[in-house]
């Protein structure tokens, strides 16, 4: 039985069934790789304009979305909810190329035109097929990196959480209500014999850029007096 919808591909925004991108990454892919078969390289041209338009106007204006969320999810139902920026740093650098592809070609530069053209084809099919996401993984890094540099975690004020006083340790799960990764996280927390303190980032956006959330779920186990312990996982 299909699962109901519980994000809406239009107003939720910051996380999206999971199945959409794939979707839209094989139509990429097909279309990139009919371009470059065929020699017809103004299909790169229109899949550019199409992954811009989609970025900048959102998911109503992405022709992949709307047909994924119009004809493909009524009939199987919704995928895994997930955080919606990997993908979109991925559309991002799809962009980037594409339109590196469009200018060589322009110019004359065929053979890089057509070498960045199988490149998308390439990277879009195997995201599209295996769910291995080059721009995706890029941007979890980068992330994580950016996270370690700039705003490690090294200590929560359990006040801005909400958080009961408590004499030994406290895990505390950074969230997203619709994100399917969290719930699973947040069920086996809740089977444990650690008490736990969820922070929903759509809620408290706030204590995400604070502490540098970048992905969800984030959990660290702190002590009594807010000091991280360690981080026992990130999504």
């Amino acid at each position: 039985m299909s699962r109901p919808r519980t994000a809406h591909p239009y107003r939720d925004l910051d996380v999206i069934d999971a199945r959409a991108p794939r979707f839209n990454q094989a139509t990429v892919g097909l279309v990139s790789l009919l371009a470059v078969v065929s020699g017809w390289w103004p299909l790169l041209t229109l899949l550019a304009l199409q992954l811009g338009i989609g970025l900048r106007f959102g998911r109503r204006y992405c022709l992949a979305c709307v047909a994924y969320f119009k004809l493909v999810q009524p009939r199987f139902g919704e995928g895994p909810i997930e955080d919606s920026r990997p993908p979109r740093f991925a559309n991002q650098i799809g962009l980037a190329v594409l339109s590196t592809a469009t200018a060589a070609h322009v110019v004359g530069l065929t053979t890089l035109g057509a070498g960045l053209g199988i490149l998308v084809a390439g990277l879009a099919l195997l995201a599209a097929a295996t769910g291995i996401c080059a721009g995706c993984e890029m941007y979890r890094v980068g992330a994580r990196l950016r996270g370690i540099r700039q705003r490690a975690i090294d200590r929560l004020e359990l006040g801005d959480l909400g958080a009961p006083l408590l004499a030994g340790e406290l895990i505390v799960a950074f969230s997203h209500p619709l994100c399917t990764d969290c719930r699973t996280v947040e069920a086996e927390l809740a089977a444990g014999s650690h008490p736990f303190v969820r922070v929903d980032v759509r809620d408290r956006p706030d204590l995400a850029r604070k502490y540098g959330v970048a992905l969800v779920p984030t959990v660290v186990r702190v002590g009594p007096d807010g000091s991280v312990i360690r981080g026992v996982g990130t999504g």
